[in-house]
């Protein structure tokens, strides 16, 4: 059990959808919260951040910072999202060895995993297949991120594990119509549709199965982690239910109120069939979501609606 009372804990990336739900979640505890903007530190600077680190002394990192985006941003912007990455990973890695961190977590993705990996997909599937080509340079860098956390373990003895979330929506959102994910890109586009009365289109087939968690509830489970967690291998962090784009489209259309018509756009890609992760290790810990998708969906509008997002 690691306790995070009256530790000076960092949160880089605290301006994200994540890294601000983590920052929410330390709230409750009895901590000193460590933020540091853009502006003032350059997370892919290693000199710098190595720096900030040795003036701040932080005892535990969560690291969310990241450049994250969907399909199209990953497809015409490869070099950003390999690069950027992997610098801010090596320099925090670096920091937080040098500096004596106690405990850090590391924050993957689920598009680590092999495009056609078997379902539900197990920690153990990394590096098992082929990446889905529309994300794979964030994907590498992500595993990259993994392996540093397992190598620092094997190498310092460091206390660094590695958390990989499904997909994530909630507050705090990028809602940028070519840069964003599937749930936000839907919110925007259904609530334009209903503002103009017009029908709602559908990236691909509507047939791929993706799973959601609100981003609060992965705060809890980076929490949770963080006290009851010490192993090399990265743990899911998910919900176990899936649902289609089409049902996923429909069920912000209720949310939303908006009774239009879905159109399907088969020229745009779907992008993996299916990704539903095993999240069995973390409910064997003792953790579980507390907010169904329909009650997530609802709270993500409100925050759209209230301007708590990017891009809006």
């Amino acid at each position: 059990m690691y306790d995070l009372a009256g530790k000076r804990v960092w949160v880089a990336g605290h301006n994200g959808m994540v890294g601000a739900a983590i920052a929410r979640r330390l709230e409750q505890e009895q901590c000193d919260v460590l933020t540091v903007d853009r502006q003032t530190l350059d997370l892919t600077d290693q000199r710098a951040v190595l720096g900030w680190m040795h003036n701040t002394r932080p005892q535990a990192v969560f690291l969310a910072a990241a450049r994250v985006g969907g399909i199209h941003a990953n497809a015409t912007q490869p070099v950003d999202f390999l690069r950027d990455n992997l610098l801010i990973e090596t320099a925090i890695f670096t920091g937080a060895e040098s500096v004596g961190v106690e405990k850090l977590l590391f924050l993957g993705s689920s598009c680590i995993y092999p495009k056609l990996a078997e379902q539900p997909i197990r920690e153990e599937a990394l590096l098992t297949g082929p990446l889905e080509p529309t994300n794979e340079w964030y994907a590498i860098a992500k595993i990259a991120g993994i392996k540093l956390a397992q190598a620092y373990r094997q190498q310092f003895g460091c206390d660094f594990i590695s958390a990989m979330p499904t997909n994530l929506y909630g507050p705090g959102d990028n809602y940028d119509p070519l840069g964003s994910h599937v749930l936000p890109a839907l919110i925007r586009k259904v609530h334009e549709a209903k503002a103009s009365g017009s029908a709602v289109t559908v990236w691909g087939t509507g047939s791929p199965l993706r799973e959601f968690l609100y981003v609060d509830d992965c705060a809890d489970a980076c929490l949770h982690l963080m006290k009851r967690y010490s192993d090399g291998l990265h743990i899911n962090v998910g919900s176990g239910e899936e649902i289609s784009i089409l049902d996923l489209t429909r069920l912000v259309m209720e949310v939303l109120g908006h009774d239009g018509e879905v159109l399907l756009d088969p020229s745009k890609p779907d992008g993996t069939p299916r990704k539903l992760m095993d999240n069995s290790r973390l409910k064997a810990m003792g953790w579980a979501p507390q907010v169904s998708l329909r009650e997530g969906v609802a709270r993500a509008y409100a925050a759209f609606l209230a301007g708590d997002g990017r891009n809006i």
